[in-house]
C-alpha cells in the first residue's frame, strides 16, 4: 500500500515539472518580444529598441532560459508568482483572492453534483428501463445539450430581470451562489449521474449479486455491497470533477461577474498580462495532478485486489 503511494506521488512530481515548464515557455511562445509586451501592458507611449534591451536586462530575461525557468520554479513553489505586468502588484496578491471565490463556487457545485448524481443513479440503476429511469434520462439528456453560456443568459432574464429573485451579478450573499451554481449542477449532474447508473447496472449482474440473493441477504444490503463497488468508479469520476469544474468556470464567472480565476485570467488574456495566465495554467493543471492521485489512492483503501497488488 506505502509502495502504491509513493509510486503515485514519485509519477505525479516529473509531470508536474514538465507542466510547469510548458506554462513557463508560454511568454516565449508569443511572436512580440515579451519586454515589448511589458511595456505595452503598461502603456508606455514610445516603445523604442533601447527601452526593449533595457527592460530585457532589468528583469534578468538576457539570462539563459533554464536558469530563468529554474528560478521562477522555485520562487512558485513559495507562491512568488512575480509581478502583474499591467498593475504591477504581485500575482498572489491578485491570484488568491480570485482561487478562493472560485473554489467557493466549485466546492459548493461540487457538491450538489456529488449528491445528485449518486442519488439519480442508484434510483435509475434500480428501475432500469421503468418510467422514472426513462424521464430522468430524457431530461438529463436535454439539460446537458443546452450551452452554458445560454442557460446562463436565459436564468439571469427570467430569475433576476423578470422575477427578481437572484442578484445578477457578484458574491454579495447566499442568494448569488442560486444562479451561477444552477448552471454549473445542469451542466455537469447529467454527465456524471450517467456514468453512476452505468457503473450500478454493470454490477448489478455480478455474480456475487446473485450469490448473494441465494443465500438469502436482503436487498437492501444487496445494494450496499453494488454501491460500495460502484463506487471505485465514482470516485475516480468524482476526483477529476472538482479540477475539471475549477477550470471550466470561466463562462460562468463572466456572465456573472463573479470575482474568481475566470474572470481574471480573461482580463489577463485581454490586456496580455502573461504572468497571470502562466499562474493559472500551473494552479490548474497542479489541481488536476493532485486530483488525479487522490482518486487513485483512494481506489486502493477502496478495492482489496488492488491492495494485493502493491
Amino acid at each position: 500500500m506505502g509502495g502504491y503511494i509513493v509510486k503515485r506521488i514519485l509519477i505525479a512530481l516529473p509531470l508536474l515539472v514538465v507542466i510547469s515548464f510548458l506554462a513557463f515557455i508560454l511568454n516565449h511562445l508569443s511572436p512580440m518580444d515579451p519586454a515589448e509586451i511589458i511595456l505595452r501592458a503598461q502603456e508606455v507611449p514610445i516603445v523604442t529598441d533601447e527601452l526593449i534591451v533595457e527592460t530585457r536586462i532589468a528583469l534578468g530575461m538576457d539570462r539563459p532560459l533554464l536558469i530563468r525557468y529554474f528560478d521562477w520554479l522555485s520562487s512558485c513553489i513559495q507562491l512568488d508568482f512575480g509581478s502583474s505586468y499591467v498593475t504591477g502588484k504581485p500575482i498572489w496578491s491578485l491570484l488568491g483572492p480570485a482561487l478562493l471565490n472560485t473554489l467557493k463556487l466549485t466546492l459548493v457545485s461540487a457538491i450538489f453534483i456529488i449528491v445528485l448524481s449518486i442519488g439519480l443513479g442508484i434510483v435509475c440503476a434500480l428501475r432500469e428501463g421503468k418510467i422514472m429511469d426513462l424521464s430522468v434520462r430524457g431530461v438529463s439528456f436535454l439539460l446537458t445539450s443546452m450551452p452554458p453560456y445560454w442557460l446562463a443568459v436565459l436564468m439571469v432574464w427570467y430569475f433576476s430581470v423578470k422575477l427578481d429573485w437572484f442578484p445578477t451579478s457578484g458574491m454579495d450573499s447566499y442568494s448569488s451562489y442560486v444562479l451561477p451554481v444552477t448552471v454549473i449542477v445542469v451542466g455537469y449532474a447529467g454527465i456524471y449521474f450517467r456514468m453512476i447508473r452505468s457503473s450500478m447496472l454493470s454490477n448489478l449482474y455480478e455474480d456475487y449479486v446473485l450469490y448473494g440473493r441465494a443465500c438469502g441477504l436482503s436487498e437492501k444490503r444487496i445494494t450496499l455491497y453494488i454501491l460500495r463497488n460502484s463506487l471505485q468508479v465514482a470516485v475516480s469520476v468524482f476526483g477529476l470533477a472538482i479540477p475539471i469544474i475549477l477550470g471550466s468556470t470561466v463562462v460562468v464567472e463572466n456572465i456573472f461577474a463573479w470575482p474568481g480565476l475566470g474572470t481574471l485570467t480573461v482580463k489577463s488574456i485581454l490586456s496580455r498580462d502573461f504572468p497571470i495566465i502562466q499562474s493559472y495554467v500551473l494552479v490548474l493543471a497542479a489541481a488536476f495532478v493532485l486530483f488525479n492521485t487522490v482518486s487513485d489512492i483512494i481506489n486502493v483503501f477502496l478495492n482489496p485486489k488492488l491492495r494485493k497488488e502493491f
